[in-house]
């Protein structure tokens, strides 16, 4: 069995019978009374953030996980089909691990799918993607101090927020986590 002293950033352990990803962790040695480990634990079924204190010492199951990379290809109702790049095998995963994200994945995307055994735990998908705008009201030169938004539709279907000075056919590079627009890009 592994305890504390084994915690790392990113290490999946098996806490209250579901799993957890361990976001951070800080040793504490107190003058008084004896050591522990605060951590904050993401639940990776919900994405839930808590915060645990664990004893210095205290045993922990750590499970391990496989990641694989797959290529997402298309949508099929509440599932999305992905196909693994080593395997070319497909698989559909439920639209609910991919979380918010999900709308900004356009077809041929990379992702990684982490499994324990043959159970898919979560899905990670980039953090950034670069997409097209494809419908947004026409941007003037210097629209850019008044720090004004608009809506911008996207080649995913999505619609984000953008400055004024963007264009119909302009790339963008999105925020995956919050769907904001990070910079414009060349295509």
């Amino acid at each position: 069995m592994a305890d504390t002293s084994d915690f790392r950033t990113g290490l999946i352990i098996k806490f209250k019978n579901n799993l957890f990803s361990i976001v951070e962790f800080q040793h504490v040695k107190p003058g008084k009374g004896g050591a522990f480990v605060r951590s904050m634990l993401k639940n990776l079924r919900t994405g839930k953030v808590l915060d645990n204190t664990f004893r210095a010492g205290e045993s922990i199951e750590i499970v391990r996980v496989e990641r694989r990379k797959y290529q997402y290809l298309f949508r099929e109702n509440d599932f999305l089909v992905c196909m693994d790049k080593d395997t070319y095998e497909q698989l559909n995963v439920p639209v609910e691990l991919f979380g918010e994200g999900v709308g900004y994945l356009k077809e041929s995307e990379e992702i990684e799918i982490l499994f324990n055994g043959s159970e898919i735990i979560s899905v990670e998908i980039p953090i950034f993607v670069n997409l097209k705008v494809i419908e947004t009201e026409p941007g003037f030169r210097g629209d850019t101090a008044t720090g004004a938004n608009k809506p911008a539709k996207l080649e995913t279907g999505a619609t984000i927020n953008v400055p004024l000075f963007i264009n119909v056919d302009d790339f963008l590079r999105v925020d995956t986590r919050t769907g904001e627009y990070v910079e414009r890009v060349k295509s």
